[in-house]
């Protein structure tokens, strides 16, 4: 898979491309906005890295002319710049993720991973983590091999924690953004996470529904990334 990393600072672009090669990714690099662009707009790639301070076209309006262009590359954002205004400014552009510098490259290394496994679910409807199965066009859920009832609030609770394999899903984000639903209480997010542990979790030792206490929830498969 190629992909394609935009970025005007020699070292940090050598030490991004060993990273992803690392990833069996084949990676082009761009130093500039406007010929990180052209690539973008003339070949296929796989995932796209841009940063936002670029000579010639920033990273916010090239991610822009990407998106508006229809293609849908997972793109992750990297910026010096850590404000939330910035942060929310990649996103609401068309970024997928967005890392602030300095990062650390096991961070990154995760991010990309994260970003191409959420790729392969979307184009594929299949979500794999460790023996836990998802289909999330039949909407069917198995657990080594074997298949799983869910209550419409388990399932759609199970995918969001899959889908964001790894990070951490607080009540307020499970209430508002997976069940559009601000006025159930916080024993409720509780509830459902219970009975879900019950159905995924409860016949075998590895368990990949985890609580992070004081935050709230993530699903990791077992000596997965933290």
């Amino acid at each position: 898979m190629r992909a394609l990393l935009v970025e005007d600072d020699t070292e940090i672009a050598n030490q991004i491309a060993s990273t992803l090669q690392k990833e069996r990714l084949d990676v082009h690099i761009a130093d500039n906005g406007e010929d990180g662009l052209d690539e973008a707009l003339s070949r296929s790639y796989g995932l796209v890295v841009l940063d936002v301070m670029l000579p010639k076209m920033d990273g916010w309006e090239v991610c822009d002319e990407i998106r508006q262009a229809g293609i849908t590359t997972p793109i992750l954002m990297l910026t010096a710049r850590d404000s939330i205004d910035d942060r929310v400014k990649g996103l609401e552009g068309g970024a997928d993720d967005y890392l602030p510098k300095p990062f650390d490259v096991r961070e990154l290394t995760a991010r990309v991973r994260a970003l191409l496994r959420r790729d392969a679910v979307h184009r594929t409807g299949q979500i794999e983590i460790d023996d836990l199965q998802i289909d999330t066009n039949a909407k069917t859920v198995e657990r080594g091999g074997i298949p799983i009832r869910l209550t419409p609030r388990e399932y759609s609770l199970l995918v969001a924690l899959a889908r964001n394999e790894g990070r951490i899903l607080t009540r307020e984000v499970i209430l508002e953004d997976v069940w559009n639903n601000e006025e159930s209480l916080d024993n409720t997010v509780n509830f459902h996470i219970t009975s879900l542990r019950r159905k995924i979790d409860v016949a075998t030792d590895r368990k990949l529904i985890q609580t992070v206490h004081g935050f709230g929830y993530t699903l990791r498969r077992p000596g997965g990334e933290g």
